[in-house]
């Protein structure tokens, strides 16, 4: 019986992480490799166990966007639906037209949309904030990363077409039945500590120094953690992100035809604005529904080693997430480290991620 990967470079890649967590600026960093269905490797380094869940950035966009594909294939939602024909409170300010497609490519036009904590626990206020919200330019002209406005439509999405709030349509729809109990949207403050890694800065040379309130560092408090801000703040093992992708393919939860449809390419362009908030690429990037995916440019930080059907997502700062449905490898490296600025845009930072990014989508 072959390998499920190639052995020498399993240790390649994973002595590349562990040198990172032991003597590299990572408190600790967490990796699991899957492929056929079964999770190949998992290890944990530096300071946390096998059991520690990382708060997932956007790498929990895919499990959003399994989420979403689900509904396709059961015929809950059409991608081509108006938004505010589902959302009603959504309409207001010129934001009819906006499509579901729109909202899942990053192609909608509010970017920046505010809805920030308090606000986001109650879900009258998010309605009200949806309908206040305004467009920075014409629905589908310009890609350009939906931080969190786009997710807290998608969550309202689900709601409407299920019956379910979102964290709970996860948990009881497709968490339980697979089996991936680390997945959790919405971890109450008090099952937190020792549960899920605390972030903690890989820069900091004084206790003047203060993270910037943005980005990552949003999470850093516990009770917006809490609140479930869908696109970021789920939290999971990376076995378990690793295996939610081979489950996509292999539990038979979704549709062939709804995976194929989230996972084709509709759109292939620069994304637009500062590079702190996804913008700024050197390569094209690839869009599916709620994923990138590599395409031609494997761009937004997936690996150019895989196939051009890869699709996952990077997260701040050192996270990564993908499965190659050529190779039928999945692929998870979570950590708790970020730099005080949220976001490692140095030379070395860049290279750290697209080396764990190519080594791993390389092992087969």
């Amino acid at each position: 019986m072959t390998e499920p990967v190639d052995p020498e470079r399993l240790d390649t890649l994973l002595h590349r992480i562990r040198r990172e967590a032991e003597h590299g600026p990572l408190p600790s960093a967490q990796v699991a490799v899957a492929r056929h269905g079964r999770l190949v490797a998992f290890e944990t380094y530096g300071e946390a166990h096998a059991g520690t869940r990382y708060v997932l950035q956007s790498v929990g966009r895919s499990i959003v966007a399994g989420v979403v594909w689900k509904l396709i294939g059961e015929g809950l939602l059409d991608v081509g639906e108006r938004v505010a024909a589902i959302i009603p409170e959504f309409a207001p300010n010129g934001k009819e037209t906006v499509t579901v497609e729109q909202v899942l490519t990053h192609t909608a036009g509010f970017p920046f949309a505010p809805l920030g904590h308090p606000r986001m626990l109650d879900r009258e206020q998010r309605l009200a904030a949806f309908g206040r919200w305004r467009l920075d330019y014409p629905p589908g002209s310009r890609f350009q990363f939906h931080l969190t406005s786009a997710a807290w439509l998608i969550a309202e999405i689900v709601e409407r077409r299920t019956g379910l709030a979102f964290a709970d349509y996860l948990r009881e729809r497709v968490v339980r039945p697979l089996g991936l109990s680390s997945i959790e949207l919405g971890v109450p403050v008090d099952r937190q500590p020792g549960s899920v890694a605390p972030m903690l800065a890989t820069d900091r040379t004084g206790e003047d120094q203060a993270p910037d309130p943005w980005g990552p560092w949003y999470l850093s408090d516990p009770e917006v953690l809490a609140a479930g801000e869908p696109s970021h703040a789920l939290v999971a093992t990376a076995a378990d992100v690793a295996l939610y992708f081979q489950a996509l393919v292999h539990s038979g939860l979704w549709k062939p035809a709804a995976v194929a449809e989230g996972t084709r390419i509709r759109l292939t362009d620069f994304p637009y604005g500062e590079q702190s908030y996804g913008g700024g690429g050197r390569r094209r990037t690839s869009m599916g529904l709620f994923v990138t995916v590599a395409g031609p440019d494997a761009g937004s930080n997936l690996p150019a080693t895989g196939s051009t059907a890869l699709f996952g997502s990077a997260g701040a700062a050192y996270q990564l997430g993908f499965m190659d449905p050529v190779s039928g490898l999945s692929f998870a490296c979570l950590s708790n480290g970020y730099p005080l600025a949220g976001y490692d845009h140095s030379p070395r930072g860049t290279a750290l991620l697209a080396d764990i990014a190519n080594l791993a989508a390389a092992l087969v």
